[in-house]
């Protein structure tokens, strides 16, 4: 990943940029709270919100960082990369990086059926494609981890399967717990939404709270990202 930074976007300015996002319906994005999130994700990460656009793409409601952007960002941190092999049976790669050495990684349809996701529809359609982003995805967490900390690429936000019959499979004869009091879990564009909007004290523990209820690491950790850089744009004087 660039270590270059850029000025901290206003948050009115970053509303009216969601918003025109949004109306384009482009990569994935529908609402404006989801193009605020990617943004806020973006500049936390010392880019400029646009590139949210051009790098990331919602997937069934999560956030995802596009295979060719992931790659992108390891080559400019330093990391090689190596094809040894790119067919819609095989695809193979080796990986380079000063943080974490020499690694080579190999995904075939044998491995993704194994995986339980060689019959799914994009991987009968674009078999390549699929393994490829597995390849990059798998050698990228390996060599330099922090290239793709929190996020997964697009192809693999779809083959993550949290329907409702999915769930009923997993929790099949499993001993019923006791019935505890339900919890409810906020919405990720929700709480970086929140979090954007602080400007009193109020405001700033009603966000705070909101973001103590997720569940997920990776959310959690996008939340607190989006907290600094508030807090950073906060502490910024007024521009007279």
């Amino acid at each position: 990943m660039t270590t270059a930074t850029t000025a901290l976007v206003p948050i009115d300015a970053l509303e009216r940029m969601a918003q025109a996002v949004a109306a384009s319906k482009l990569f994935g994005i529908t609402t404006a709270d989801q193009a605020l999130a990617l943004m806020l994700v973006a500049q936390a990460e010392g880019l400029h919100p646009a590139t949210a656009a051009r790098d990331y793409h919602i997937i069934q409601g999560r956030p995802s960082l596009k295979a060719d952007a992931m790659l992108a960002r390891y080559l400019n941190s330093g990391g090689k990369v190596e094809w040894l092999c790119h067919t819609d049976t095989k695809v193979e790669a080796t990986f380079t990086h000063p943080a974490g050495g020499t690694l080579t990684i190999a995904w075939d349809m044998e491995r993704a059926k194994k995986a339980g996701l060689g019959g799914k529809d994009m991987w009968t359609k674009y078999p390549r494609q699929m393994l490829r982003a597995r390849v990059v995805s798998e050698g990228i967490r390996a060599t330099n981890p922090a290239v793709a900390t929190g996020i997964y690429t697009p192809e693999e936000v779809m083959d993550m399967d949290d329907s409702p019959a999915t769930r009923r499979k997993k929790e099949k004869d499993v001993t019923p717990l006791p019935p505890v009091e339900p919890r409810t879990v906020p919405e990720l564009a929700e709480v970086l939404t929140a979090i954007a909007g602080m400007r009193t004290k109020p405001e700033r523990e009603a966000a705070k709270a909101l973001s103590q209820r997720l569940e997920d690491a990776e959310q959690i950790g996008m939340a607190e990202a989006a907290w600094a850089t508030r807090i950073a744009e906060l502490k910024q004087p007024a521009a007279i």
